[in-house]
């Protein structure tokens, strides 16, 4: 019976069918299996439980307050101050564009957004002052995984909600990898400015634009802060975090900049509903399938096959990194988590590894397969918005693709690193 899930998992992956149906039916495919028509009503069970849980609503309030933030016009202000910062080293708009990917992080919480937003804004700006398109895109599609790493992220609500991990210290965990791959992806941009032919830098340093693009842009630079320090402090959860994060972008953009009215508020709306219905479906199913595979100790045997392989924790480690990037090439990464990290989570606690550094490490690896081919979700974003062949995006990619695995490789073995934060405020 775990041929026949399997086979008609591909089977409908190759034909095209959206990820959320084929998690379902495959789910149920296997519970027929086990009980005939007995077991359907499990499944229908479980697609409702797979959603049951308080902390899910964080993630249409994080994903409404983006769109808010968006469409007030912070995404231009945050890149008017990264410019301020960085813009005159020699790739100074490809520097900004990470720097920004960093500000702006703090405020959507998925690579797609990210990618999206600065396919449209920073794109065209840097192919005008004379970078090529898919070197453009490449730094892009880099810069928006640094979304979905940094807090507040879907990804981190999804794994703490399934695995009873606590939220909080994941978002806190987030903070130093996210910042690495940045300060990676900037000092390569740095490194190697001459050999690309980077443009050089226009500008000389101002103190004077600074201050200004920073007054400009301090309301938008301020929301993340405030999320996170409430969330660290205690003074609020995650969820009701992205209740506020939602009322202050909505004050910014109504009241402060009033950029944003009824019809705007109702496309933000719909939009929303689209995103979280998508991720939502897909939650639901996949929880079929993730009872169906505990039903038939899946989990297990995968487990043992790894620690049969070899009980190094090293090469176990390695061999999850692998699995995960792999996998994410081809799946949806909200599916691959749903669905591995149950399986993956006991094989880390088996080598002694914090559940909060699995976390992250599971969750970096999976935004590192939304940049690779040939289902990365960030490529066709960024093709899709500026036209540019999918494949010359990824050949301009690939430098980023192996420092940022390189940081992987950094965040997976140093756990200290990952750590240091959440072990700061007690988690």
């Amino acid at each position: 019976m775990i041929l026949t899930v399997a086979v008609c998992f591909f089977l409908l992956m190759l034909l095209g069918m959206p990820i959320g149906y084929v998690l379902g039916i495959a789910g149920v495919v296997g519970l027929y299996g086990i009980g005939g028509d007995y077991m359907m009503v499990m499944g229908a069970k479980r697609f409702f439980e797979g959603l049951d849980l308080f902390t899910f609503m964080a993630m249409p309030f994080f994903i409404l307050a983006g769109e808010i933030m968006n469409r007030s016009g912070i995404t231009v202000r945050l890149i008017q101050f990264a410019e301020a910062l960085v813009g005159y080293f020699r790739g100074g708009l490809a520097q900004s564009n990470m720097l920004a990917s960093v500000m702006f992080a703090g405020m959507t919480g998925a690579a797609v957004s990210d990618a999206a937003a600065f396919g449209n804004t920073l794109v065209p700006a840097m192919v005008k002052k004379g970078y090529s398109r898919p070197f453009a895109c490449a730094v892009t599609a880099a810069g928006s995984i640094i979304g979905p790493t940094i807090p507040p992220s879907n990804l981190m609500v999804i794994y703490g909600s399934l695995m009873g991990v606590s939220i909080s210290g994941l978002f806190a965990a987030g903070i130093i990898p996210g910042i690495l791959i940045a300060v990676t992806c900037m000092a390569l941009i740095a490194a190697f400015g001459r050999r690309w032919m980077l443009p050089a830098g226009e500008n000389k340093p101002s103190l004077l634009l600074i201050f200004k693009t920073f007054r400009s842009s301090l309301l938008a630079i301020f929301m993340p802060v405030f999320i996170l320090g409430s969330i660290l402090a205690g003074i609020v959860t995650p969820t009701e975090a992205a209740a506020v994060a939602v009322f202050y972008a909505l004050f910014i953009g109504t009241v402060i900049y009033r950029c944003i009215g009824l019809n705007d508020i109702l496309e933000m709306l719909v939009r929303t509903a689209k995103i979280t219905g998508v991720v939502f479906l897909i939650i639901a199913s996949a929880s079929i399938v993730g009872w169906w595979m505990t039903f038939n100790q899946i989990p297990q045997m995968i487990a043992d096959g790894f620690l049969g392989f070899s009980q190094d924790p090293a090469v176990i480690t390695l061999m999850i990194l692998l699995l995960l990037i792999g996998i994410g090439m081809f799946m949806d990464i909200n599916a691959v988590l749903i669905i591995l990290a149950p399986v993956l989570v006991p094989l880390t606690n088996a080598i002694g590894m914090d559940p909060i550094h699995a976390g992250i490490m599971i969750i970096l690896a999976l935004n590192i397969s939304l940049m690779t081919p040939p289902v990365g979700a960030c490529l066709f974003v960024l093709s899709s918005v500026t036209g540019e062949k999918v494949e010359k995006i990824t050949y301009s990619l690939w430098p980023f693709l192996l420092i940022q695995f390189a940081v992987l490789v950094l965040i997976a073995f140093w756990s200290d690193l990952t750590l240091f934060i959440p072990r700061h405020f007690g988690f």
